[in-house]
């Protein structure tokens, strides 16, 4: 049995994040710009952050296709997301657990927003 590299591992998880972040930032945009008084700014910080996760996929993507991987089935599960994917001609299977999506996407959106992301704990209040 194939066991696909860290890197493409890696590279499939960033493939299943990214555009998960990128929406988390849409949708606080738009909810932002009809509950503030003043929204352009946090707006224009929420688009700038959008676009370079959008840019970074971007990079994934063309990665994906350098190193011969291929995410062809992504299923919502109770617990996660299951993605299917071949690499270099080798089917493989990755579980990605709700927990760790919320943890790794607070990460990847405090990184684009330029925060400290060792405080990217999750916090209750």
């Amino acid at each position: 049995m194939h066991r696909s590299e860290s890197t493409d591992n890696t590279l499939v998880k960033s493939y299943i994040m990214l555009p998960l972040v990128i929406s988390a930032f849409e949708r606080d945009a738009a909810i932002l710009s009809k509950e503030l008084r003043t929204p352009a700014p946090y707006i224009e910080v929420l688009h700038a952050a959008a676009n370079a996760a959008t840019a970074d996929l971007r990079d994934v993507r063309a990665e994906m296709r350098t190193r011969g991987v291929k995410v062809y089935e992504q299923l919502r599960r109770e617990d996660g997301i299951e993605v299917k994917f071949v690499c270099r001609g080798y089917h493989e299977r990755m579980l990605l657990l709700d927990h760790i999506i919320a943890t790794q996407a607070t990460t990847h959106m405090r990184k684009y927003l330029k925060l400290d992301i060792s405080t990217s704990r999750m916090r209750s209040s």
